[in-house]
């Protein structure tokens, strides 16, 4: 089904950011049915988009294909859009990234967004054997490789280029919606200079999130090919609920989690272990603000997220919710849209 405008008037300008977590005991199988459940409960609460992100080398999530997952959330929703945030693009080839986007897009015309990475999206090893030992720097590659990308999209290669006689099939007039990922200012510099909307990981690097987004306005450049205005996202970690007890197994969560990566844990958390660490003195003792993730009751994490919208000077915020209990992520979204209808 085709986005009709109305359908992007009305909807709110959230997006969730989905890394398709499996929980702790249970298949990958039931974690791709619960990210489609995920989906759909944000599409009726009036979110615009659904991104699942690219992760590779890890037993705790389900997010190694992303095209292949926004084909099957694609078929089962009906107004969202959906796509990828994001391919990084050195583990692909160009050619190969525009033929399954413009699949997609023929799929689900009007839907289908394509965010871009540099990082590998895994550790050192897995890179290099996605990446087929090549030794080029591949953050070098990148300026190239999108170059390429644009081009068998639908920019077209001079007539003396190589690659000018290639066909990026299916052939289709619409190309998908195209975002650069940043969670540096590299990011947003590109972006700007190539007339290409942005999004900033501000769950990654929240210290660096505002000044790399406003100068992202400032510094936009329309070009051929690219946008003919600046749009930018910014991804929050965020969680809305009234039960502070959900609050705290959240952010208990996502510490573990965080702990977890640099030890080169990649399994899923055990409830217990959460549940026992929100609870222990050394997290109380240690929980503060410190502007990474942004909790508690949906009011007021609806007028902070706003708030930082502003500060940023972005067009959307992505969601960012990542947890074991994926009924409370659900609650939280719905949540959070209702408190942003009514702060907005």
């Amino acid at each position: 089904m085709t986005l009709r405008v109305s359908d992007v008037d009305e909807s709110l300008p959230l997006a969730v950011l989905d890394f398709v977590g499996i929980e702790h005991g249970e298949s990958p199988a039931a974690a791709i049915a619960g990210a489609v459940s995920i989906a759909q409960t944000v599409e009726a609460a009036g979110y615009r988009r659904y991104w699942v992100s690219e992760h590779h080398n890890m037993h705790s999530l389900a997010c190694s294909a992303p095209e292949l997952l926004t084909a099957h959330v694609g078929a089962l929703t009906s107004r969202i859009r959906v796509g990828a945030a994001g391919i990084m693009l050195p583990n692909h080839t160009s050619f190969k990234v525009a033929e399954l986007f413009r699949t997609l897009v023929a799929m689900y015309p009007g839907r289908i967004d394509l965010a871009l990475g540099r990082a590998p999206g895994t550790d050192p090893l897995t890179a290099h054997v996605l990446r087929r030992g090549g030794g080029a720097d591949a953050g070098a590659e990148f300026p190239h490789q999108v170059g390429e990308l644009l081009a068998f999209l639908g920019d077209g290669f001079p007539s003396n280029h190589p690659y000018a006689r290639l066909v990026a099939a299916p052939v289709v007039d619409e190309r998908p919606e195209l975002f650069v990922l940043g969670s540096s200012p590299y990011g947003p510099r590109f972006a700007a200079v190539n007339g290409l909307s942005a999004v900033f990981a501000h769950h990654m690097s929240p210290e660096l999130a505002f000044d790399a987004l406003r100068a992202y306005r400032r510094e936009f450049t329309a070009r051929g090919g690219g946008s003919d205005r600046p749009y930018s996202a910014m991804s929050v970690l965020a969680f809305a609920s009234e039960d502070e007890e959900a609050t705290l197994d959240f952010e208990a969560a996502w510490t573990l989690t965080i702990q977890n990566i640099s030890r080169g844990v990649r399994e899923p958390l055990r409830p217990e272990d959460v549940h026992g660490f929100a609870r222990s003195e050394r997290f109380r003792a240690a929980r503060r603000d410190d502007g990474r993730m942004v909790t508690g009751e949906p009011k007021a994490v609806a007028a902070r997220l706003l708030e930082m919208k502003q500060q940023a000077q972005a067009d959307e915020i992505v969601v960012v919710t990542p947890s074991l209990d994926r009924a409370r992520r659900q609650a939280s979204f719905t949540a959070l849209a209702e408190a942003w209808r009514s702060a907005a």
